[in-house]
């Protein structure tokens, strides 16, 4: 089979190659005639032109292979994270919420469950570590597919000018979407505004550009994949525009592009998945910043922010540190030891954060919320509640709780891990612990509960 040879609407990458044109020189030989084509102007040059891309790899089956792994892919992403925006419980409380606008693109939130306890560590874990696997996926189709962006004439009917919008918003999505959340995962902040801000609202105006794109391509992709020539003539011209008039010589086959696109994809997942999988594996996640654990002992577990690094110092956290409980008509203030004298509970939980990384499960002990919000007035049905850091500055320094989430006997306010006190950076002197909770909700250095309190 030669690989290199393209025949639009045949099985597999024998996609059938248009003749050549004869050249300027021939035709002025046989009487006269341009080579400007149909569209075509004397003066166009360089990537306008269908002649400039002469890699004989392109083609309707490369292209339509490339578009349906990332259909399959895509569409887990896009449930993976609506799954992360929901656990952050935005309709709870305005300090959840870091799309106050977002209206009805709100419509999937629920309650969020705390079981299983690693169902965020899951759902966030896949939505990372398949975004960048897909990533080698995503620019082989766009490569596949570039000459189609540089068609000539960009608008020459109105229908014509509405495809180029659609494929702007969908290239334009996809990229900062992707580029966005690939900046996210490295911890680099060099958006112009909230993360969680422009990644929710660049994310629905690409989903859309692609529901539209998948409901116009799909039937076309599944006829190429099957082998089935086109239906009308105007769908063979959009076909054979994906392959090049003037092919290069071939250095590899189709399939032994996809191969190595799909090495490029196994690479990535080698060496990112270790920071959510954890264990021997992290030591493999050599692109991902939490491949290795701060230290050793029982505080020697990833950390998601230093208590330096958010303005806590020695006096916020030292003995002079009281913890506020507030509830129904009552408002009582403990100091740790007094803490360590309730009930003390444990609870195996993970540490998840939106960076796709995660720790195993830890052994928290302390004081159920639950059994706080019994001091403050609430023996029964506890509400939900308010939690307030001693953090001084940066996001997240607050965060509300649903009452679900309160009512879980392994909700606890963590004062010990692992056998040990919590170290500074771990919330020292108390922090929230949850199941299936997203990390920057579970709050470090806390100094006030408020139980049932409206927000």
């Amino acid at each position: 089979m030669d690989d290199s040879a393209p025949r639009a609407g045949r099985h597999h990458d024998q996609e059938e190659r248009p003749k050549k044109k004869p050249t300027a020189q021939k035709r002025s030989r046989r009487g006269g005639g341009s080579d400007v084509g149909p569209g075509d102007t004397p003066f166009r040059h360089g990537p306008t032109r269908a002649e400039f891309w002469g890699s004989p790899l392109r083609g309707p089956w490369l292209t339509s292979v490339l578009g349906s792994v990332l259909l399959a892919g895509v569409s887990i992403l896009f449930v993976t994270g609506l799954l992360s925006y929901a656990a952050y419980n935005p309709d709870l409380a305005a300090v959840n919420d870091r799309t106050p606008d977002k209206g009805w693109l709100g419509f999937l939130l629920f309650a969020w469950p705390t079981d299983p306890h690693w169902l965020y560590r899951l759902t966030q874990g896949v939505h990372v570590t398949l975004g960048i696997t897909l990533v080698p996926v995503l620019l082989a189709k766009l490569w596949s597919v570039i000459p189609r962006l540089f068609a000539w004439p960009p608008a020459g009917s109105l229908a014509r000018a509405l495809e180029r919008l659609s494929l702007l918003l969908l290239v334009g999505g996809v990229l900062f979407v992707f580029a966005t959340g690939l900046l996210n995962v490295q911890l680099e902040y060099l958006f112009p505004g909230s993360f969680y801000t422009l990644h929710f609202y660049g994310s629905w105006v690409f989903m859309a550009a692609f529901a539209v794109h998948v409901a116009i391509r799909l039937p076309r992709a599944y006829r190429v994949l099957r082998g089935r020539r086109a239906r009308t003539a105007a769908e063979e011209a959009h076909l054979a525009a994906l392959v090049s008039p003037s092919p290069a010589a071939p250095t590899i086959s189709r399939r032994g592009a996809l191969g190595a696109v799909g090495m490029g994809s196994l690479v990535l997942l080698a060496t990112t998945a270790g920071q959510s999988v954890g264990g021997p594996l992290r030591h493999t996640a050599v692109l991902a910043p939490r491949s290795r654990n701060p230290g050793s002992g029982p505080n020697g577990f990833q950390i998601n922010k230093t208590a330096a690094s958010v303005g806590v110092g020695a006096a916020d956290i030292g003995p002079r540190w009281r913890l506020t409980v507030r509830g129904d008509g009552r408002e009582i203030v403990l100091g740790r030891a007094q803490l360590l004298e309730l009930p003390q509970h444990t609870a195996a939980l993970p540490i998840a954060c939106v960076e796709g990384w995660s720790t195993s499960d830890q052994l928290w002990s302390g004081v159920r919320l639950a059994d706080l919000a019994a001091l403050a007035g609430w023996e029964d049905r506890p509400p939900g509640v308010f939690v307030e850091s001693a953090q001084l500055r940066g996001v997240f320094r607050s965060a509300a709780l649903r009452d679900n989430q309160v009512r879980d006997s392994r909700s606890l306010l963590a004062l010990r891990v692992n056998g040990a006190d919590l170290s500074a950076d771990h919330g020292f002197p108390a922090r929230v612990i949850v199941p299936a909770n997203p990390g920057v909700h579970n709050t470090k250095w806390v100094t006030r509960l408020s139980f049932g309190e409206k927000l």
